[in-house]
C-alpha cells in the first residue's frame, strides 16, 4: 500500500480538485447512509410498542462532546416520535419515517454517484498522462537502450502493462477514496454507540487482515512474471511477422508453432494461479466478516441480557446494521489491495522505462553552433558496445563540402563511426569536433538539424507519400515536396499511383519496391536540405537498375554538401574525395581510389574480390 501512496503522489496532484470533490461526495453519502438506516430504531420501537420513555426535549450543542451530542440527538428523536404518535397516531409516524428513509436514501445514492463521477476524470487523466510519459520517454531514450531490450517487451509495457495499471490501480482509486472514509465514520458511530462492542470487533479484525495480506503478497510476484511472459510472447509474434518469408522458405511453421504453444501454456499456467488467488479476496473477507458478526451477536446479546446494559435491543440491531455497512467497503478495500498489488507489478515494469537514465544527455549550458563549420574531426575516438572495442584510436578529418567514404568488411566499425556523428552513441574515449568544439557541447536537436540520413533500410511510415517526404519538416509546402521528389527521381512513380502524393504507402512502405522506398527516403533528405549528409549502405540492397536510379538521386543530393558514405559496393564511391579503409576498428588506409589501388593492400583486395 505504501507503493500505491507513492504512485498517488506522482500522478494525482494535477487532479486535486476532483479528489476533494470525490471525498466530499463520499463523506455526504456515508452520513446520509447512517441517517437512512437510523430510521430502523423508531420503526422497531413503534412496532414493538417501546415508546413509553416519556422523553423530554433536551437542548444540545457540538461543544458538549460527541457522546453527549449523540445522546441528545437520540433523546430528541424519541421525543419527536412520541409526540407524533400521541398527536397523529403510529400509522402517520410510520409514514413520516418512511418518507424520511426515502429522502435520505435518495441523497445517499446521489452523493455516492457523484463520488464515482468525480473519480472518472482522475482515472482517464492519469492513464493519458502515463501513456504520454512512456511514449515521450521512449522517443528520447538513446538507441543503445533498444539494443538491450526486446521490442515486443517494450510494446507489452506500453500496452498490456498500462492497461493492467488502469484495471488494477486506477480502478481502485474509487475504492481507496471512498472506502477508508466510510469505514472510519462507521467505526466512530459504533464507538459512540458502544465502545465495548467496537473494541471487541477491532480485536478480531486484524487476524483476517493478516491472512488476506499473506495471499496478496504472493500475487504481486506472480503478476510480474505474467507480464514478463506476455512481453516475451509479443516479441515472438513480432519476430514471426517480420520474418514470415524466411519461416515459410525454411518450412519452419511447425517449429515456431510448437515454440509458441509451449510459451502460451506457460502464460496460461501463470495467469491461472494469479486469477485463482485474486478471486480469493472476496470469499476470504466475507467468511471472516461473518465469523466476526457471529461472535458479535453472542457478545452483544450477552451485554443486552445483563443488568445495566449500555445499549438497547433496537439500538443493538442498528449497531449490527452499521457493522454490516462496514463489511462491503472492507471487502472492496481488500479486493482493491489485491488489485493494487497485481497492478504494482506492472507499474514496476513501466518504471523501468520511465526511470531509465539517458546516458547521452544534453549539456547543462549548451553552446550555439558555429555560423560556419570549417571542418569535422574525429580525434582519437574509441568505442565499445559492451566489452570488446569496436573502434580504436580513430583519427579522421572531414573537410567541409567534400565526400568521405568508409569501406571495409562487415563488422569493421563503419556504421558505428557514422552513428557517433549525430550522437546516437557517444565515444568512450576521444572526441568529435566541429571547429575545435566538442559536439557534446551542443544540444542533440541542434546537432541533428545539420544532418540528413539515408540508411540501407528505408524507414517509412504507414502514411501518404507527402507526409513521408515532409516528415519532421513542419510547414513544408506541396511545391517543396514535389521539387524534392523530382530531385530524388521519385515524382514519376508517385504520380502513377491512384491518389498521387496523397496515396498511402502501406506498413513500412510495403506497397513499394526497394528502389522506390529508398528514393522516398532520399526525397525526405533533399527536403531537409542539410549541410551534412550521412549515407549508410544506401544502395547495397538494390538491384542494378534500381541502384542506378537511386545513385543518380544521391548524386543530385550530394552536390555541395559534406557527405559521409558507408558502402560495400565500391563502384558507388570511386569519385569520393577521400576513401578510408577500416579494418578491425582502425583506419588502415586512406586516400583516393587510384592512390589506394596503387598501394595494393586492403582496398585493392576488396576491389579485386568485387570485380571477380
Amino acid at each position: 500500500m505504501f507503493d500505491f501512496l507513492k504512485l498517488i503522489r506522482r500522478f494525482i496532484p494535477p487532479y486535486k480538485k476532483y479528489v476533494f470533490l470525490s471525498l466530499l461526495s463520499n463523506l455526504l453519502s456515508t452520513v446520509f447512509s447512517l441517517f437512512s438506516f437510523a430510521a430502523i430504531i423508531p420503526i422497531l420501537q413503534i412496532l414493538f410498542g417501546v415508546t413509553t420513555s416519556k422523553a423530554v426535549y433536551q437542548p444540545w450543542a457540538w461543544g458538549d462532546g460527541l457522546e453527549n451530542v449523540y445522546k441528545a440527538l437520540k433523546n430528541n428523536l424519541s421525543y419527536w416520535i412520541e409526540t407524533t404518535i400521541v398527536q397523529q397516531g403510529p400509522t402517520k409516524a410510520l409514514i413520516y419515517i418512511g418518507l424520511f428513509l426515502i429522502v435520505m436514501t435518495f441523497l445517499k445514492v446521489g452523493t455516492s454517484y457523484m463520488g464515482s463521477y468525480f473519480v472518472i476524470p482522475i482515472r482517464t487523466g492519469v492513464l493519458r498522462d502515463l501513456r504520454n510519459k512512456m511514449y515521450a520517454k521512449i522517443i528520447t531514450l538513446p538507441i543503445g537502450f533498444f539494443s538491450d531490450e526486446r521490442k515486443g517487451d517494450i510494446m507489452s509495457r506500453m500496452t498490456n502493462d498500462v492497461v493492467e495499471v488502469e484495471a488494477s490501480i486506477i480502478s481502485s482509486l474509487d475504492m481507496v477514496l471512498k472506502n477508508p472514509l466510510m469505514i472510519l465514520i462507521y467505526l466512530v458511530v459504533m464507538f459512540v454507540m458502544s465502545w465495548k462492542l467496537t473494541l471487541f470487533v477491532l480485536i478480531l479484525l486484524p487476524v483476517s487482515v493478516w491472512i488476506i495480506g499473506i495471499i496478496g503478497r504472493s500475487l504481486r510476484k506472480r503478476s510480474q512474471l505474467g507480464q514478463e511472459q506476455t512481453g516475451e510472447m509479443l516479441s515472438q509474434i513480432d519476430e514471426t511477422l517480420n520474418g514470415l518469408r524466411v519461416v515459410k522458405a525454411f518450412n519452419a511453421e511447425n517449429i515456431l508453432t510448437e515454440r509458441f504453444t509451449r510459451l502460451n501454456a506457460k502464460i496460461r499456467k501463470t495467469f491461472h494461479r494469479i486469477h485463482r488467488k485474486y478471486n480469493l479476496a472476496s470469499p476470504v473477507s466475507e467468511l471472516f466478516g461473518t465469523i466476526v458478526i457471529a461472535i458479535l451477536l453472542w457478545f452483544g446479546g450477552y451485554l443486552i441480557l445483563s443488568e445495566n446494559s449500555p445499549i438497547g435491543a433496537a439500538e443493538f440491531i442498528y449497531y449490527l446494521v452499521v457493522f454490516y455497512l462496514i463489511v462491503p467497503p472492507a471487502k472492496e478495500l481488500s479486493k482493491a489491495s489485491y488489485s493494487i498489488r497485481k497492478g504494482m507489478a506492472s507499474m514496476e515494469r513501466i518504471d523501468k522505462i520511465l526511470q531509465e537514465e539517458n546516458n547521452i544527455p544534453d549539456p547543462v549550458n549548451p553552446q550555439t553552433l558555429p555560423g560556419k563549420i570549417e571542418k569535422i574531426e574525429y580525434r582519437n575516438v574509441s568505442f565499445r558496445y559492451q566489452t570488446d572495442w569496436v573502434l580504436r584510436n580513430v583519427d579522421l578529418v572531414i573537410p567541409v563540402g567534400k565526400t568521405v567514404a568508409l569501406v571495409g568488411q562487415s563488422g569493421s566499425g563503419k556504421s558505428t563511426l557514422v552513428d557517433l556523428l549525430p550522437r546516437f552513441y557517444d565515444p568512450d574515449e576521444g572526441e568529435i569536433l566541429f571547429n575545435e568544439i566538442d559536439i557534446r557541447n551542443f544540444t542533440k536537436y541542434d546537432l541533428r538539424e545539420l544532418m540528413g540520413n539515408v540508411n540501407q533500410e528505408a524507414i517509412l511510415f504507414n502514411d501518404t507519400f507527402f507526409n513521408n517526404i515532409a516528415f519532421g519538416m513542419e510547414g513544408a509546402t506541396t511545391e517543396q515536396v514535389i521539387q524534392a521528389a523530382r530531385i530524388a527521381n521519385a515524382h514519376d512513380f508517385i504520380m502513377a499511383t491512384e491518389n498521387g502524393y496523397d496515396t498511402t504507402i502501406g506498413d513500412r512502405g510495403g506497397k513499394l519496391s526497394g528502389g522506390q522506398r529508398q528514393r522516398i527516403s532520399i526525397a525526405r533528405a533533399v527536403l531537409k536540405n542539410p549541410p551534412i549528409l550521412i549515407l549508410d549502405e544506401a544502395t547495397s540492397a538494390l538491384d542494378t537498375e534500381s541502384e542506378h536510379m537511386v545513385q543518380e538521386a544521391l548524386d543530385n543530393l550530394m552536390k555541395n554538401r559534406t557527405t559521409l558514405v558507408v558502402a560495400h559496393r565500391l563502384s558507388t564511391i570511386k569519385r569520393a574525395d577521400l576513401i578510408c579503409v577500416i579494418h578491425e576498428g582502425k583506419i588502415v588506409e586512406r586516400g583516393k581510389h587510384d592512390e589506394l589501388i596503387a598501394l595494393d593492400r586492403h582496398y585493392k583486395r576488396l576491389v579485386d574480390m568485387q570485380s571477380f
